[in-house]
């Protein structure tokens, strides 16, 4: 089982005292993928939040790469805050193993202890505004021919 150490150099558990994150390790559950395989599938529900200990995996949306996470990474965070189906497919590139919360730890993190759960929501909140902020780069690149109307 992974260390209480390991897991606060995840963005996802920044600010976690040990004891904290000690706590937390017997509501995860590790999993571990081949390459090509479907972690998450569009479409269908999802329950849990992933972060990847080790290898990569690619989020497609419609057949279209959207973008790559690696080890530290976390993924379906969406499903389990918005409780909608899966916006993307993610599939493992490599060998991966990640570590998972359902929904229903999660609120078992939230009964057991508020100021770990409000940790985590906030590490969630960073890392989704990290990539909305890439997003918009990718999406709208500055050009010196860009109207503001």
């Amino acid at each position: 089982m992974i260390k209480s150490s390991a897991l606060q150099n995840y963005s996802l558990f920044g600010g976690l005292l040990e004891e904290q994150v000690n706590a937390l390790i017997p509501l995860m559950e590790q999993e571990t993928y081949k390459a090509g395989d479907a972690i998450i599938t569009e479409g269908d529900l999802n329950d849990k939040i992933h972060f990847i200990l080790e290898g990569s995996v690619t989020a497609m949306k419609r057949g279209i790469t959207l973008c790559q996470f690696r080890e530290g990474d976390t993924f379906g965070e969406m499903e389990v805050l918005d409780v909608m189906p899966s916006a993307a497919t993610i599939k493992a590139m490599t060998p991966t193993k990640v570590m998972s919360i359902s929904h229903r730890n999660l609120r078992q993190i939230y009964k057991n202890d508020i100021k770990a759960f409000a940790l985590i929501i906030m590490n969630l909140a960073r890392d989704i505004s990290r990539r909305l902020r890439n997003m918009d780069e990718k999406a709208a690149p500055e050009s010196p021919h860009m109207e503001w109307n």
